[in-house]
């Protein structure tokens, strides 16, 4: 059973940091990739950031390029995500999640991953 839970949210200030934590068990943490979402109050799921089994490949949205970094611990089956310089529009709840990406294949759209976590809140003011 895959098990995905997040943790690291909380309030900060704008040009605060935060670092997300996703600690992943129940299966071959190496074969999936993995991602971060977040959701906003009366907005769609979107897409924050990927990274693919190795490691070798990464997404980000254009709003986070440069301000997030994507990261895992293969050894600890555990994705993080360093949320630097945020802003009130970062304001949302973010969600872990994994897909299937066995031989090379490589995701980025919410629809694609299959394991989704509880999400943890993150919220910052002005």
């Amino acid at each position: 059973q895959v098990q995905l839970v997040e943790s690291g949210g909380g309030s900060v200030q704008a040009g605060g940091s935060l670092r997300l934590s996703c600690a992943a068990s129940g299966y071959g943490y190496s074969n999936y990739c993995m991602g971060w979402f977040r959701q906003a109050p009366g907005r769609e799921r979107e897409g924050v950031a990927v990274i693919s089994t190795a490691g070798a490949r990464l997404y980000y949205a254009d709003s986070v390029k440069g301000r997030f970094t994507i990261s895992q611990d293969n050894a600890e089956n555990t994705l993080y995500l360093q949320m630097n310089s945020l802003k009130p529009e970062d304001t949302a709840m973010y969600y872990c999640a994994a897909a299937w990406c066995f031989g090379g294949r490589w995701v980025i759209r919410p629809t694609d991953f299959g394991y989704w976590g509880q999400g943890t809140q993150v919220t910052v003011s002005s």
